[in-house]
Order: structure tokens, then C-alpha cells, then sequence
């Protein structure tokens, strides 16, 4: 992911005119280079080097998180959040102006959907929220498991305390009874018969 949006940044800056809309699809899907300072919508453009600082916390964070990970789609997701935001990272560390501060290359238009321009990673970012937010929704938990809502939670809970209940009671009925230390042990039955 993070070769293919560099990838895709340098043809862009190589062949693309600055700041002139290209179109592909009409209005629809246009080409359009700009390079983003700040955040996403251009926002905090004078901050640039704070979000250098938080996309490198984010990457190593995702890094350290991962080896918990133990279902595919958790790991499509933090894939694809590492993947953008490692691809946003190297423009903010290697472009201009400077490292750390460096503007990040941004090209995709879609203006029917939204003002902004973006590029891949950031589209990797926005899916692997949309994908988050779906896990969650459903209560798919990082080893792959379903969360249970809370009214099976509730019969998960009422069946096992019946079936421990059930178990109980087999292991009293099971247990041979306790000798009465009263009891004669001559062999006799307590009303004093022998019991042969």
C-alpha cells in the first residue's frame, strides 16, 4: 500500500500541471495536484510538524498493537491504517519545505462527494475507518470472536448456571452416602435383622 501511494505521488508530481483540475470522469473523478500542509480539508496548515509527530506515534502504536491481532479483518484494518498513514508520513519527513514539515501530495478530486482532495492513503485511512466502525458494530473482537449482545449474554449466562445447577445435582446423587457413625456395622440392618 505504502509503495503504491508513493508510487502513484511521484507520477503524479512528475506529469501532472500544479493546481490545474484534470478531468477523468467529467465532474465526477478529477485529477488535481495540490500539496497539503495541514491535516485533512486542509486543516492547521501551520501545524505540519505535529502531525508528523502523530503519524509517527500512530505507526509505531499500530505496530506494537498488531501482534494481539489474531482476525483478518482487524488485520485488514490496521493494515490499511498503517499503510496510510505511513504513505502521509514520508511526504510530511522527505518533501518540501523540510523534513518533518514536508507537504503532503494530494490529487484525487471528487467534487460531487466532497470539497476535498485527497490521495491513496488517505482513502486507505477512510476505509479502514468505515471497517472499523462495521467490527465494532457488530462486535467482532480482535481474535476473530463475536461479542454477545446483551440478551444473549443474558441466556449464555441463565444456561450456564443451569447446567452448573444440573451438574451439582448429579455429583450429590453420584456420592455414596455418608456412614451414620450410629449405624451397627456388624452386617444387621438398624431394625436389627441380619441383612444376609
Amino acid at each position: 500500500m505504502v509503495a503504491l501511494d508513493q508510487g502513484v505521488k511521484a507520477l503524479v508530481v512528475q506529469n501532472l500541471p500544479y493546481g490545474t483540475p484534470v478531468p477523468v470522469l467529467g465532474n465526477v473523478l478529477q485529477l488535481l495536484y495540490v500539496r497539503n500542509p495541514g491535516a485533512a480539508f486542509s486543516f492547521a496548515v501551520n501545524m505540519t510538524w505535529v502531525f508528523s509527530i502523530v503519524s509517527t506515534a500512530v505507526v509505531v502504536a499500530i505496530i506494537l498493537f498488531a501482534r494481539r491481532i489474531r482476525s483478518m479483518w482487524w488485520a485488514l484494518v490496521l493494515g490499511m491504517l498503517l499503510g496510510g498513514a505511513l504513505g502521509n508520513l514520508l511526504d510530511r519527513l522527505f518533501r518540501e519545505p523540510g523534513f518533518g514539515r514536508g507537504h503532503v501530495v494530494d490529487f484525487i478530486s471528487t467534487p460531487w462527494m466532497m470539497p476535498a482532495i485527497y490521495n491513496i492513503a488517505d482513502s486507505f485511512i477512510c476505509i479502514s475507518m468505515v471497517i472499523f466502525v462495521l467490527l465494532v458494530i457488530l462486535g467482532v473482537n480482535l481474535d476473530g470472536s463475536r461479542a454477545l449482545s446483551a440478551k444473549q449474554q443474558r441466556a449464555a449466562d441463565a444456561a450456564r448456571a443451569q447446567s452448573d445447577a444440573s451438574e451439582a445435582d448429579e455429583l450429590r446423587a453420584s456420592r455414596p452416602l455418608v456412614d451414620d457413625p450410629r449405624a451397627p456395622r456388624d452386617g444387621r440392618d438398624t431394625l436389627g435383622h441380619d441383612a444376609t
